[in-house]
């Protein structure tokens, strides 16, 4: 597999009013955008996005439901690692014996994903987000 770099990282918060005093008020972390919720920033050194993904969204964003299912462990971050193929990616990691949450497919924010949960209970993702994609790499 071909990672090009982190993505996103995301605590999937339960109380969005308590992540974001924590992460803003006690960490001081500025947030420049918000979807529904969703908190976020594209100005953190070290990473392309950080933001706070209630929980109720990730599940909407993996299963469809905003209920996480309760025979799954409920993740407690999101981590998302940019490749050039996320079909290939996806296919690789099903090779290696890994079961995906979901196949690859395109959000309504037009990053392609495929999700699983990694053996320490992260909702991991091989993506392809082209807004986050530095133009000299075009």
């Amino acid at each position: 597999m071909d990672v090009k770099f982190l993505a996103s990282v995301a605590p999937i918060v339960r109380d969005a009013d308590a992540a974001r005093s924590f992460y803003g008020d006690a960490l001081g972390l500025t947030f420049e955008g918000e979807e529904g919720g969703y908190v976020f920033t594209h100005e953190l050194e070290g990473t392309k996005h950080f933001g706070l993904w209630p929980l109720s969204q990730a599940a909407s964003a993996c299963f469809g439901t905003t209920e996480w299912p309760a025979d799954i462990p409920i993740p407690q971050a999101s981590i998302e690692f940019e490749v050039p193929d996320v079909t290939a990616a996806a296919s690789e990691l099903t090779r290696k014996g890994y079961q995906l949450i979901h196949e690859a497919r395109t959000e309504p924010w037009s990053q392609i994903t495929a999700r699983l949960l990694s053996p320490e209970g992260l909702l991991v993702a091989v993506c392809s987000t082209p807004p986050l994609h530095d133009t000299r790499e075009s």
